[in-house]
C-alpha cells in the first residue's frame, strides 16, 4: 500500500525520528512529508539533515520549510537579515551551533544546498495542503504576499482553535480561509500548549507538532486513515541534554 505519511517537527531529535520511522513501517512505497523545523533543540540538527538528504535518495519525500530552517540557513551563510543570534540561541540555536563545531565544510555546503531547496508548501491533487505554519491571505498560499508567512505565522491555528465547532461553512462569519482546501496539515505551534500530546483537529486543520522540541514527541500520521504513531517523549531520549525547555 502507498501511504502518505506526514511527520511534525523533529528539532534535531534523529532518534525520534528514526523511532516513528520503524513504528510505522515505513518503506520506500510511501510518501514522506515533513513539515518543517528539522533542526534547532536537541544535538542531531546536523546528523537529521544528512539523515534526510540521503532518505530522498531512496523514496519519495516532500520537505517543507519550517522557520527554524530558515534561521539555520541565514547562520549557515552568515545571513544577517532579520536574523537575531541571540534570540535564536534561546530558542534551540545554541544546541545546533555546538553540533555544527564538529562539521566540515563540505556537508555544510550539502546542507545549505538541501535548506535551500525546501518548499513554502505542499498543495496534493486532493487539495489538502501541507505548510509548516499558515498563510493569511483570503484566496490562499497562491496570494500569499509575504512568503514567511507560510513558516511563521499563527493566525491561521489559532482563528480554527476559537472557531465554534457548530458554526455552519455556508455562515457568513465562517472564515474564508478555512473554506479554501480540504485539509490543511501544520506543525509550528506545539499541540502541548493547549494540554494535548496527539495530533489535534480543528476545522479542516490538523495540528502535528506533538512537541518534540519541549517535553513531548515526535509524531507520524498516516494522512488517509489518521492512524499516527509516536516516539518516546524527547527528554526520555536526550537525557543529558535541555531541547528547548
Amino acid at each position: 500500500m502507498n501511504r502518505k505519511l506526514v511527520i511534525g517537527d523533529i528539532h534535531g531529535g534523529l532518534k525520534a525520528l528514526h523511532q516513528v520511522l520503524d513504528k510505522a513501517k515505513v518503506t520506500s512505497k510511501d510518501t514522506l512529508i515533513f513539515l518543517g523545523d528539522f533542526v534547532d533543540g536537541w544535538s542531531e540538527s546536523p546528523a537529521v539533515l544528512d539523515f534526510l538528504i540521503q532518505l530522498e535518495q531512496q523514496q519519495n519525500c516532500i520537505f517543507i520549510k519550517g522557520n527554524h530552517d530558515d534561521l539555520v540557513l541565514k547562520w549557515l551563510t552568515t545571513n544577517k537579515e532579520g536574523f537575531d543570534e541571540k534570540m535564536w540561541f534561546q530558542h534551540g540555536g545554541e544546541a545546533t551551533s555546538l553540533s555544527y563545531e564538529r562539521v566540515d565544510e563540505a556537508t555544510k555546503e550539502k546542507h545549505i544546498t538541501f535548506l535551500k531547496s525546501l518548499k513554502n508548501y505542499y498543495l496534493d491533487d486532493e487539495n489538502r495542503l501541507f505548510i509548516h505554519a499558515g498563510f493569511t491571505n483570503v484566496r490562499g498560499v497562491d496570494f500569499e504576499f509575504f512568503k514567511p508567512l507560510f513558516y511563521w505565522d499563527r493566525t491561521l491555528w489559532e482563528m480554527a482553535l476559537a472557531l465554534d465547532p457548530n458554526l455552519s461553512k455556508d455562515h457568513i462569519s465562517y472564515p474564508n480561509r478555512l473554506k479554501l482546501y480540504h485539509e490543511i496539515y501544520i506543525g509550528h505551534t506545539p499541540v502541548t500548549k493547549i494540554n494535548e500530546a496527539i495530533p489535534v483537529n480543528k476545522a479542516c486543520i490538523w495540528n502535528v507538532d506533538t512537541g518534540a522540541a519541549f517535553k513531548g514527541k515526535l509524531t507520524i500520521m498516516d494522512i488517509e486513515t489518521k492512524e499516527f504513531w509516536q516516539s518516546d517523549a524527547l527528554p526520555d531520549l536526550y537525557p543529558d541534554e535541555k531541547g528547548r525547555n
